[in-house]
């Protein structure tokens, strides 16, 4: 049994695709989709913003159908919204929680049939934190699969304080997120991250000591190696050329760690965010979305037209009930 204090419609508004492809060919709004119900450990959350981000165009192209849920699919991973609804055994959220997560536990093994851009979605609690007060939903939208890949990866290469990081790709959604947890929450003693002559302010503002024009340079011939490097972007084998001897190579592209790097999937897990909701309060660390990176529901279409270019700064977001 769930529990709700407000009479729910029985059908929503999503964006669905019933074959694999472009999103510009296959993806399709319906107004006739079921809500769907919360399982007995699960919230029912009314979406007020959805993040986007690169694993939702390239599983809409097919590119994880071996092992996905089947057919039709609605995208998207991160959500930030409004508990409207919770499950018998739901002990940390209540009807009118502002939340936000990762639905999706594992990222590609049958991640969910019905992901985060339609106007409702069922997530497990365990998945979903409080949102940060001083966060609008859709500054929540963009955080939660990219800080958790930026968190996991520093924590499996055991990245502590004193130490030196290098992050491939500092303007992407993990990249922005990397610097930022290295530098503000784990005490790094120098970071240094890549991105195009047009984006080296943003690397400085958020604590980049060392922003490299990967335009003009290439870090691999630097003098200087570091303690980790972190590859968002799926250039490992330079990267391993720019680490310290016993020193530590992730990469998040799959196919693309040669040893000494390895490849990892991170798992949603709701308690990251909560340890984190601190950092983000204090403004120590903060989402960067895109100047061009606030879509209504409407122009879904457009957002993943523009996810696709690969130019993103930041984090792709669909404002889909706005709220603020």
């Amino acid at each position: 049994m769930a529990s709700s204090t407000a009479t729910l419609p029985s059908k929503m508004k999503a964006w669905r695709y019933s074959e694999y492809g472009k999103s510009s060919d296959v993806l399709k709004l319906d107004s006739d989709v079921v809500v769907p119900q919360p399982n007995d450990d699960q919230v029912l959350v009314k979406v007020v913003a959805a993040g986007l981000n690169p694993v939702d165009f390239k599983r809409m192209l097919g590119m994880i159908k071996h092992i996905d849920s089947p057919l039709p699919i609605i995208p998207g991973y991160d959500v930030a919204g409004v508990v409207v609804k919770v499950g018998s055994q739901v002990k940390k959220f209540k009807v009118g929680d502002e939340v936000y997560g990762n639905v999706n536990e594992t990222p590609l093994n049958h991640a969910k049939q019905i992901g985060t851009v339609a106007e409702y979605t069922a997530v497990e609690e365990k998945l979903l934190a409080i949102k940060p007060k001083n966060l609008s939903f859709a500054e929540a939208a963009g955080v939660p699969l990219a800080t958790e890949t930026a968190n996991e990866g520093l924590e499996r290469c055991q990245f502590s304080a004193g130490k030196s990081i290098l992050v491939l790709g500092g303007a992407g959604g993990v990249g922005t997120m990397v610097i930022q947890l290295a530098k503000h929450v784990y005490g790094a003693s120098k970071v240094a991250a890549t991105s195009s002559t047009g984006k080296l302010d943003l690397l400085k503002s958020l604590g980049a000591d060392w922003p490299i024009d990967y335009t003009k340079q290439n870090f691999e011939d630097l003098p200087e190696k570091f303690d980790v490097v972190y590859d968002a972007v799926g250039q490992c084998e330079r990267a391993v050329k720019a680490v310290k001897e016993g020193g530590h190579v992730v990469t998040i592209v799959d196919g693309a760690a040669l040893p000494p790097a390895f490849w990892f999937l991170v798992l949603s897990n709701g308690a990251v965010l909560e340890k984190l909701n601190p950092f983000f309060e204090s403004g120590k660390i903060k989402p960067i979305i895109d100047p061009k990176g606030i879509f209504p529901f409407s122009q879904t279409k457009e957002a993943f037209a523009y996810l696709e270019t690969g130019r993103v700064i930041g984090k792709v977001v669909i404002s889909i009930n706005p709220m603020r």
